[in-house]
């Protein structure tokens, strides 16, 4: 787990010389945020309350310790942030205000003073990326894939440590960590293109799984113009194909400055239908000109299959109708009035299909007497 040389015997130290690790992929804390705000956005956004609310019925597990990397001159904790972040609002009465923890209950003046010291691990990030990755990209405790993707990006990136081998060690067995890799160059490629902002997504939650999921299918692929074994790089997307990644991000997750709601709304059915429409030009066009996905889904299927499609479902209905009619049919008026508008319905529908096939023919009659 740890590079030769680390130790990997905790040991306590001084909570107050302990920092919060603003490059944790799951945080997005800015490199100027002060702590106090740290701890208030962690509280906010990461469940700190139950683990806050253990420490204090409980005390600290001395067999939880932080993981700490000396960087810059200070120690930051690159594993046990909620942790950190429990401990100073339980002993910090102003903080534990602001952040508006007032239910928590009062720290004794003991536990106050055993959490002025916390066991700490010190290693490097290099060092433990195997742990972490194990615990929160394929652990016990996963991350969203958006966080797990930047941690296995950075391994690799920084690291300098083969995909495989980020699978392998942490027990992946599922391409899991390609899949999330690749995803997350793609968008990270659609944002320095400039063709999409992040910030500007039409939904708060960003649901990241829709990108890497959506090149797993060939036809998102091919319409990215990527190839599945070899797109696994920064940059996979060719450049004559970045206005087709600028239409993909914001079919999957619109575009809150111009209102433009995704066409995405539900992974199953909608990822897989908006694939169906990539190779149909009419359908691009339709969809690129704002149409519904529903409405771009029907010009690629075209007339004669919603047709034949219409039909088989009003047959199929009429069906259950039927099977229903002896228990469901209470003799009123309304429902024998919606039955005949049926039959004259299917009335017309039957006389225009008869007449159009016996035009069909006189026309055949007519094209073999002048070729006679």
């Amino acid at each position: 787990m740890a590079k030769a040389g680390e130790e990997l015997t905790p040991t306590p130290m001084s909570t107050a010389q302990l920092h919060f690790d603003r490059n944790n992929p799951r945080f997005f804390l800015q490199d100027d945020m002060p702590e106090a705000e740290m701890a208030h956005r962690l509280w906010r956004d990461f469940a700190v309350e139950e683990v806050a609310l253990s420490i204090a019925y409980n005390g600290y597990f001395s067999h939880e310790p932080l993981f700490v990397a000396k960087e810059d001159g200070r120690y930051v904790v690159v594993e046990g942030n909620r942790r950190l972040a429990a401990v100073r609002i339980l002993t910090d009465g102003v903080l534990r205000k602001a952040v508006g923890a007032e239910d928590l209950p009062v720290a004794s003046q003991e536990l106050i003073r055993a959490l002025e010291k916390l066991p700490v691990i010190k290693c490097s990030r290099e060092g433990v990326w195997q742990y972490i990755g194990f615990k929160h990209v394929n652990g016990p405790q996963p991350w969203q894939s958006y966080a797990k993707a930047q941690y296995v990006a950075r391994v690799h990136n920084d690291f300098n440590v083969p995909l495989d081998e980020i699978a392998s060690r942490i027990g992946d067995k599922h391409w899991t960590v390609r899949r999330l890799y690749r995803g997350l160059m793609v968008l990270r490629q659609a944002e320095t293109s400039g063709v999409f902002d992040l910030n500007d997504r039409y939904k708060k939650h960003f649901s990241f799984s829709h990108l890497y999921t959506a090149l797993d299918y060939k036809n998102y692929r091919e319409f990215l113009g990527i190839d599945n074994k070899t797109s696994f790089t920064p940059n996979p997307i060719p450049e004559n194909r970045i206005k087709n990644l600028k239409d993909i991000c914001l079919w999957l997750y619109g575009q809150d400055s111009t209102r433009t709601r995704p066409l995405i709304q539900s992974q199953n059915p909608h990822l897989r239908q908006l694939g169906d429409t990539l190779d149909d030009y009419d359908s691009l066009a339709a969809l690129r000109q704002g149409l519904s996905l529903e409405i771009a889904l029907d010009i690629r299927k075209g007339d004669r299959q919603l047709f034949r499609g219409y039909l088989l479902e009003a047959r199929y209905g009429l069906q259950l109708a039927l099977g229903k009619e002896l228990t469901g049919d209470t003799g009123d008026r309304g429902t024998l009035q919606i039955a005949l508008e049926i039959d004259d319905l299917a009335d017309h529908l039957v006389t225009g299909m008869i007449k159009s096939r016996e035009e069909d023919k006189r026309r055949r009659r007519q094209r073999q007497h002048r070729a006679s």
